[in-house]
């Protein structure tokens, strides 16, 4: 048999009895299974037997693919029998590239992860989110877009350090203006924090540098704060401060002990600081200058039994006076110069009436007092006063002008008094024009009066026109 199996033909199939092969004996063949089997059995070598069984593995495993490679491009069924998807047009074993189902041969060939796998995929069909909170923490968070939103403006705390270059420019300027409505408004956009009660401390100590004006004015502003942005245990606190610091202050101001005392009073008097706050200190002070100031303002208040506003305790300014008021002292203020002969003084006493654009009266006094005076003295007096005030820049070229215009607008009346009043005038004009008081033009514009000659003595006296 093996003589007849080497001479035999060989294919692909099986050897056949008598060493031909059939088509009906083809391994490929479904046939005749049984009829092989039992040939195989009966009367084929081990060898042929080996080789029959590894074919029929491979036989099994490439049904296995091609039916694993039919369902996955297949109808898929629910379980109502319904068809749920798939096309039945399809050639069959064409995979459809974009199937989440595995085509690896294994599994039941269904959809990886029940469908919830892979990019862009929300989740098995069915599930149900729940609402998530948005979180804060997440890079993504935008509060616009979580419902109505409500921003409000946040002011840090001003630390003690920046409390003095914020206030000292709104004290500067509310010297200027007088306005303490504007003042509260400035001060509401500050968050002064817990050194609110600071800005009238530092108030104070501007005003002790500063004019007689000045002092009214913040007396003033502590009035209008309080009850409104700063309350009378703030107030105290204040003063408090300020009592501590008046040795520090008196280097700057030697006054400050008897300022301080008459700002205690006048907060006193205004319901600014409490009744009891003298009361306080009595035997507890061992500073000699904050001793000074608490009985300064003990004074102060003891003369006002009635507790009667002390609205003059700094006086009246400048501003405020009657022009009568002004035009009695500046006449006064030339009148003791004209005695003293001291410039110094008469400046000092110039400064403290705070009237700048008022200067024009007194150049209009002095000049006038040359025209009634007798002699050469007060002329070279007031040329060297109003020379001194010029050099100075305590009265401008527009209020010098403007006093010298008065006096010749009036000179005709001033003749009526002082006959000889056009030529002292023309004296005077050169003089100042000489020392540089005046300007060429302002002594132009000086009036003369031409001469008059008179005719003969038979003519009666009258004179030529």
């Amino acid at each position: 048999m093996a003589t007849d199996m080497d001479t035999a033909p060989q294919a692909d199939g099986r050897f056949a009895p008598g060493g031909t092969v059939t088509e009906a004996n083809h391994p490929y063949s479904d046939d005749d299974d049984s009829l092989n089997e039992a040939e195989v059995n009966g009367n084929w070598t081990p060898q042929e037997k080996a080789l029959h069984e590894a074919r029929l593995k491979a036989k099994a495993k490439r049904r296995l693919r091609k039916s694993s490679s039919r369902n996955s491009t297949s109808e898929s069924f629910s379980e109502s029998g319904e068809v749920a998807g798939g096309d039945p047009h399809s050639p069959k074993g064409k995979v459809n590239t974009n199937d989440r189902k595995s085509r690896t041969g294994k599994g039941r060939g269904l959809p990886k992860k029940g469908g919830a796998g892979g990019k862009g995929v929300w989740g098995a069909a069915g599930m149900v989110y729940e609402d998530e909170e948005p979180d804060i923490h997440d890079p993504n968070y935008d509060e616009s877009y979580q419902g109505d939103t409500v921003y409000e403006t946040v002011v840090p705390e001003i630390d003690e350090k920046e409390l003095e270059k914020m206030v000292n420019p709104i004290v500067q300027e509310y010297f200027e203006h007088g306005d303490t409505k504007e003042v509260q408004m400035l001060l509401k956009e500050l968050n002064l924090g817990q050194h609110k009660y600071e800005f009238s401390s530092l108030a104070v100590s501007l005003s002790l540098e500063g004019k007689a004006s000045h002092r009214e004015l913040t007396s003033r502003l502590l009035s209008d704060l309080s009850g409104k942005m700063l309350s009378q245990s703030e107030m105290g606190r204040a003063f408090d401060k300020m009592l501590k610091e008046l040795p520090d202050l008196i280097l700057d101001t030697p006054d400050a002990p008897q300022m301080l005392g008459q700002f205690i009073a006048r907060a006193i008097a205004d319901h600014v600081l409490h009744m009891s706050f003298l009361d306080c200190y009595k035997g507890k002070v061992d500073c000699e200058h904050a001793r000074v100031a608490l009985d300064r303002a003990a004074v102060l208040l003891s003369m006002k039994r009635e507790m009667v506003r002390l609205d003059n305790v700094w006086g009246v300014g400048g501003g405020l006076r009657p022009v009568k008021h002004l035009i009695k002292e500046m006449n006064l203020l030339l009148k003791e110069y004209l005695i003293s002969g001291d410039v110094s003084e008469a400046e000092h006493c110039l400064r403290d009436l705070e009237v700048p654009h008022f200067h024009h009266e007194l150049v209009y006094e002095a000049v006038v007092m040359v025209l009634e005076s007798k002699g050469d003295t007060a002329t070279h007096m007031m040329m060297k006063l109003l020379q001194s005030f010029w050099k100075t820049g305590l009265i401008t070229v527009d209020q010098m002008n403007r006093g010298f215009q008065r006096v010749y607008d009036e000179l005709p009346e001033i003749s009526l008094d002082v006959p000889h009043a056009h030529s002292i005038m023309e004296t005077f004009v050169d003089l100042c024009y000489q020392e540089s008081v005046i300007t060429k033009q302002l002594r132009d514009a000086c009036p003369s009066r031409g001469r008059k000659r008179f005719v003969s003595e038979g003519d009666g006296g009258m004179i030529k026109t």
